[in-house]
């Protein structure tokens, strides 16, 4: 049996198949994110609760998240800060991500708490909301048919007229901030911003959270739109300042640098600035001001004016003093900036303690141990960073990066099966994953384990036909078997894409000696030696100088290689 993907609706009859539940109406009206999720683990949570709670307490975030009416049965075992905050002070708004992390992780436990055999079908995939379809895709991808075969009907029943009022858009638009359910903030918001009236403190609201969800979500234009009709709608001199924040960070934020206008973002945020400056209450004159200070801060990085960005983040953390007890994730935000300031002007030990401190004000928070990972990589303090890295698993879904991360550890410590494990669990997770093919094929072929590489870099050339290191491996794996026509065009391309990368020309220079052609490799190898000289470049530089007759220079290349 294999998984379905159907037109038109369900069968009106499933005859013998063992069909785990009624079809479940996957329309994302009226219930929203998670319409199926919350209903399959509706279905497993309770046996499973029964038969295995210590599976269910595994995964407590995931099964809160997606189902919340089953908060009552699961109880939190991992809470993260945020959660026990007042909305005002809850600043944090999950990237777009989190949800394949929740997907991941409600697939685990569904895999793990379903008897076999069964069918879970639904209908009306075609308007699922993208969570739900999300979802469907991580189960149909990462459980077996033969444990949960997964039937997905594109049509189905018409949902009934959506009668919601603003209340109970309310409650979807909260929700979906706090969770990361950014694509239904953004349709729900929209849809709320017409029942209330513009410019009152519930319109606000909604624009406020649309226009972050639709930013986070990089539709820009379409936040920036909505940033203007709020700056329209009202004089509240807060509202014009949150406006003008945001309107900057679309560009500071911006992942295409040649995008940015980072003049017209430092514009907007000196406007913010100035008026959060002028704000009457200390304490929201405080919080405000350090807020767009950080951000300005942000500005400054993106320029390269590192003293000038730490000065900002430094001012904005003595305002955080004046809060008292209040806003500690924004101080949490401002100590992992800081330290990431300094961790890049080369003062690690400050870094540290800051990331410590992040870390102090919200042990459930991954990122925090993910930064300090990285930094303690860089120091060489190997075995703290892989502690850093379990942690950021340990606290949350499950976590590609950290996976990605240790396996870069595992490298340097030569445990290269734990490295190996990790990068195929990075794409297990998230099979969009490009860098993790690179570097399972790289690693596959310096274990000179060939066929295995050689899956692992077509794989990641499916995904990103001109990636410049898959090209290389792929090169250098079929110079390894004879192919040499294909190599040169897998290296010839390398090379046009990234002129810059030294392991290409050493590679091609490999394959031009394999040609018959040691002038070309000296060549090669020369260029690759002048972008990063490496022992194996010189000691391949050798042997075509001496294929050459050029014995003197063969024979200071070789000492080159062996080293002091």
């Amino acid at each position: 049996m294999k998984h379905l993907r159907a037109q038109g609706g369900p069968p009106s009859t499933f005859g013998n198949t063992r069909l785990l539940m009624p079809v479940i109406d996957g329309h994302r009206q009226p219930h929203g994110p998670y319409t199926v999720g919350a209903a399959l683990l509706g279905r497993l949570v309770p046996q499973a609760l029964d038969r295995r709670p210590e599976l269910v307490a595994a995964y407590d975030i995931e099964i809160r998240a997606v189902a919340p009416a089953l908060a009552d049965l699961v109880p939190a075992r991992r809470v993260c800060l945020d959660a026990r905050l007042p909305d005002d002070e809850r600043i944090l708004v999950p990237a777009p991500r989190r949800t394949l992390r929740l997907a991941n992780g409600v697939a685990e436990f569904v895999r793990e708490a379903v008897e076999p055999g069964h069918v879970l079908a639904v209908c009306n995939g075609d308007e699922a909301d993208p969570t739900d379809a999300e979802l469907l895709d991580v189960l149909m991808r990462r459980i077996p048919p033969d444990v949960l075969t997964i039937a997905v009907y594109a049509d189905g029943p018409e949902p009934p007229l959506d009668t919601r009022d603003a209340d109970e858009l309310w409650a979807l638009v909260d929700r979906g901030v706090r969770e990361g359910f950014l694509h239904a903030v953004a349709e729900l918001g929209e849809r709320a911003l017409t029942l209330v009236e513009p410019g009152g403190a519930p319109w606000w609201r909604f624009a406020q959270r649309t226009a972050t969800a639709l930013g986070g979500l990089g539709r820009r234009a379409e936040a920036r739109a909505v940033w203007e009709r709020a700056r329209r709608a009202g004089l509240d001199p807060a509202v014009h300042a949150a406006c003008a924040y945001g309107l900057a960070m679309l560009d500071a934020r911006d992942p295409d640098p040649d995008r940015r206008d980072l003049g017209r973002a430092r514009g907007w945020i000196n406007q913010a600035i100035a008026i959060s400056s002028l704000l009457p209450d200390p304490g929201q004159r405080a919080f405000k001001l350090g807020f767009d200070r950080n951000a300005l801060a942000l500005v400054e990085l993106r320029e390269g004016r590192l003293a000038e960005a730490l000065t900002l983040v430094e001012s904005a953390i003595e305002l955080a003093g004046e809060l008292g007890d209040r806003h500690p994730i924004h101080r949490m935000v401002l100590l992992a900036n800081r330290a990431q300031l300094l961790a890049a002007m080369g003062r690690a030990k400050e870094a540290l303690e800051d990331f410590s401190a992040a870390i102090a004000v919200d042990p459930m928070f991954p990122d925090s141990y993910l930064e300090r990972g990285n930094l303690l990589v860089k120091l060489g303090r190997h075995t703290e960073a892989l502690a850093d890295y379990e942690s950021a698993l340990q606290v949350g879904p499950p976590l590609p990066e950290a996976h990605y991360n240790r396996a870069e550890v595992r490298v340097v410590q030569g445990d290269h099966e734990g490295a190996l494990a990790d990068l195929a669990r990075v794409i297990e997770l998230d099979p969009s994953y490009v860098d993790a093919y690179i570097n399972r094929a790289g690693l596959l072929a310096a274990l000179e384990r060939d066929a295995e590489a050689r899956a692992a870099a077509e794989a990641g050339l499916a995904l990103a036909p001109d990636n410049p290191h898959l090209l290389t491996v792929l090169g250098q794996l079929d110079t390894a078997a004879g192919r040499l026509p294909e190599a040169r065009r897998a290296l010839d391309l390398a090379i046009e894409h990234a002129p810059a990368l030294a392991a290409a020309w050493g590679n091609r220079g490999v394959l031009r000696y394999e040609a018959g052609d040691p002038e070309g490799a000296v060549a090669d190898l020369t260029r690759a030696i002048d972008l990063g000289a490496e022992p194996d470049l010189y000691a391949n530089r050798a042997v075509a100088l001496r294929a050459l007759g050029r014995t003197a220079e063969a024979e200071a290349d070789e000492a080159r290689a062996t080293g002091p």
